[in-house]
């Protein structure tokens, strides 16, 4: 099974070098890993005491950061090593300033996990959420280097829990210990075997909640605002819009459409702005003249949107329709109402938050529409629904607190 893994990671790397040629982000992830080792060699002091934290992309770096800021306030003396796998997290966060050293993730081969913890020689090393690169796992355990999981989620679908997931098992049992978001994971492990877990719930409410708490004003956001409800569509893809279009053309008065697209092509912005009937404006054209015009405003640049959903009062949340939806903690923590496709079973606190009435599923347009005349029509039904997020938020605040105090339990910054 471990040949077959290694072949796989060997195939990826093939695949994503073919892929680069035409895909900017393949590129990226390419040029990102090119003479990688021999930079990380070049900037490490091998004298440091090293926490390295590992994150996929930027939700996990979210997750992520409340322990990152917590540990690096508390233990000055460590320095933070941050390595992300995705280039969009790497190219947004590579002059975040609370980690000493920020690279991409080498692939995981066995050669390249081996040279890695032999050059950074971390004390302790922190994955957040997921990614199982198993010859770093084996690697860290090689070498004796407690590695913890926090924020984890499991289901009984992850291949750990099917009969051909014995291998994968066998490696997860090299991990030091677990910090998982629900019972329901505590109990999956369990069944195979794990019994170092605690539940602690999800960092990214200590992160959201804390900004929530610490937004910066946008004073163009609050001239197009002016005195109307927001609507604002976050992290949408190609068939959220064909929603969001029809919702926005069926006729709406007295309230503002944002529209914050997930990946930002100049192509697809000029269509949609073609195929919708009111006042239409692009972010990077709007100044505090031409703005209090607009009907509708989209949003072509990124690292704002967190920011913008203290301006609107309902949220529709991008990709229930393909992979799963995106982040619903961020409207939530400034009370929106939150509305979504049908794929949003992955993620606990959307399932939580339909149970509890503060967030709704849509299969189409009709229902999306529908469902949104109803809350600006009955301020009682939309006010319930937005407090029930905020309460929620609330509620789950304080993840960050208990992993620090059981890692520092098992005195695991004693180095």
């Amino acid at each position: 099974m471990s040949l077959l893994y290694n072949f796989g990671i060997q195939l990826y790397h093939l695949s994503i070098l073919v892929a680069s040629i035409f895909n900017k982000k393949a590129s990226l992830m390419i040029k990102g890993r090119k003479g990688l080792l021999n930079n990380i060699k070049s900037q490490i002091n091998k004298n440091d005491n090293i926490i390295w934290f590992h994150c996929a992309s930027l939700g996990e770096f979210e997750q992520g950061r409340p322990l990152i800021e917590n540990i690096k306030k508390k233990y000055p003396d460590k320095k933070i090593l941050l390595t992300f796998f995705s280039p969009s997290a790497y190219e947004i966060r590579k002059n975040y300033s609370q980690a000493d050293y920020i690279f991409y993730l080498p692939f995981d081969t066995k050669n390249n996990a081996k040279k890695f913890i032999k050059i950074v020689n971390p004390k302790i090393a922190i994955f957040v959420k997921y990614e199982y690169w198993f010859n770093y796992i084996s690697e860290l355990k090689k070498n004796n280097v407690p590695l913890f999981f926090t924020s984890s989620i499991f289901n009984k679908n992850k291949y750990f829990f099917k009969w051909y997931g014995s291998w994968s098992r066998k490696n997860l049992k090299k991990i030091s210990g677990f910090f998982v978001q629900n019972q329901e994971s505590k109990k999956l492990l369990e069944s195979i075997g794990i019994s170092n877990v605690v539940v602690s719930g999800d960092t990214r409410f200590d992160r959201v909640y804390k900004l929530s708490q610490n937004c910066e004003r946008n004073l163009l956001i609050e001239k197009f605002v002016s005195d109307k409800r927001v609507f604002i569509a976050g992290s949408t893809w190609p068939p959220d819009d064909v929603l969001i279009v029809d919702l926005i053309n069926s006729g709406f008065d007295n309230i503002k459409f944002i529209i914050a697209p997930h990946e930002i092509n100049d192509n697809k912005i000029e269509n949609l702005i073609k195929s919708l009937k009111p006042k239409t404006l692009k972010y990077s054209d709007a100044n505090l003249q031409n703005i209090q015009y607009a009907d509708v405003l989209i949003i072509d640049c990124i690292g704002i949107l967190s920011k913008l959903y203290q301006y609107s009062s309902i949220a529709y949340i991008g990709g229930g329709f393909g992979v799963s939806i995106h982040n619903i903690q961020e409207p939530a923590t400034f009370g929106n109402t939150i509305i979504f496709g049908t794929n949003y079973k992955g993620f606990q606190e959307a399932v939580d938050l339909v149970d509890l009435g503060g967030a709704f599923p849509v299969e189409n347009s009709r229902q999306l529409i529908s469902k949104t005349k109803k809350l600006l029509s009955d301020k009682k039904f939309l006010k319930t629904s937005s407090d029930i997020c905020l309460n929620y938020i609330k509620k789950k605040t304080g993840a960050t607190e208990l992993i620090l105090s059981k890692l520092e339990d098992i005195n695991a910054f004693d180095f």
